[in-house]
């Protein structure tokens, strides 16, 4: 019998069905998959409520009756006819003013303590990070019974000393003191970021300046500092966000009070939509606040440039040097 070759078989048949059949590849697909629960998340949840806010700030949109447009009339009124806009931006600056630096200052002063060879220091870290899990309702419990003019804690122990302490919450002069303290209570998690740069410095950097002649303190500020400045900047934008987001403490310890000392512009946003209804309003005031804060980030974005510190940036300028020298040297 005559053997019949493959070729001979597909001889009728047309080119287009020689052709291997592809089979669909979900590579491409597979990626978008996984990402697209939070793709929806965020175009539900944060993108398109943000875009609506911005609407909205354009119209008089009380909860309950009649929407009218009035233009920029929300942001007119809130420079030119609103006082309690102005108290409560104030307020806000104040604070931050005072919470950010010292915020900061702490933040990293805890981190160099735990970063110590010392023994038990796993226990002092899970210490330090767990007020910053409480709840804004529980931590404002605490600091109510601290703040206590009658069986406050801290005046007790003022009292110790022969100190009589003020009325905390109560005393014009002292409740944004107040406020700044108990807001330092939960920055566990900043700690814990600059623990983690602090544990990236090389120690070879230490033992050069160790070599050098440079002391504890010339070794902070010549060699932590500067490697640490990226990790500084970012809490510092962190604190600055936080700083005019400050609502539950002063919601729960203060109210506002005393007389408005404590009137967080957070709080002057919170109250205009959900305790006299004007959506719009309160739309036009956190658009407001955030170009503050975009303005302020912008600021020290731009300000990076004198002080921030970047080991792979400062290699190629190194490098540069060194070049630039070999010319000058065969030139």
């Amino acid at each position: 019998m005559a053997q019949t070759y493959p070729q001979q078989a597909n001889a009728g048949k047309p080119m287009a069905s020689l052709k291997p059949r592809r089979k669909r590849s979900w590579g491409g697909v597979t990626p978008y998959l996984f990402i697209f629960p939070w793709i929806f998340g965020f175009l539900v949840f944060t993108l398109g409520p943000l875009l609506f806010s911005l609407i909205i700030s354009f119209f008089d949109w009380p909860i309950v009756g009649k929407v009218r447009f009035i233009g920029l009339g929300n942001y007119v009124d809130m420079f030119t006819k609103d006082p309690l806009f102005w108290k409560s931006f104030g307020v806000t600056i104040k604070f931050a003013a005072l919470f950010v630096p010292l915020n900061i200052a702490v933040a990293l002063g805890l981190a160099i303590l735990l970063n110590q060879k010392i023994r038990g220091s796993a226990i002092f870290r899970t210490a330090f990070y767990l007020p910053s899990v409480i709840s804004g309702v529980a931590l404002a419990m605490i600091w109510s019974w601290v703040y206590s003019g009658d069986y406050g804690i801290l005046n007790y122990f003022l009292s110790i000393f022969g100190v009589q302490g003020p009325n905390w919450l109560n005393d014009k002069q002292w409740s944004l003191v107040a406020m700044v303290v108990a807001s330092l209570w939960g920055q566990g998690s900043m700690m814990l970021i600059f623990l983690a740069g602090l544990k990236g410095i090389p120690k070879d950097l230490y033992e050069s300046a160790s070599i050098d002649g440079a002391g504890k303190l010339r070794q902070f500020f010549s060699v932590t500092i500067p490697m640490l400045s990226p990790t500084i900047i970012f809490n510092l934008i962190t604190s600055i966000i936080a700083a005019f987001q400050q609502l539950t403490l002063a919601l729960l310890l203060t109210g506002g009070g005393p007389m408005k000392s404590t009137y967080f512009y957070a709080m002057y946003m919170y109250e205009n939509a959900f305790k006299f209804f004007k959506m719009g309003y309160s739309a036009a005031n956190a658009w407001f606040m955030f170009l503050i804060v975009l303005s302020l980030t912008f600021l020290v974005f731009k300000s990076s440039e004198a002080w921030v510190f970047y080991e792979g940036e400062m290699k190629q300028k190194s490098q540069k040097k060194v070049k630039s020298g070999g010319r000058r040297r065969s030139a």
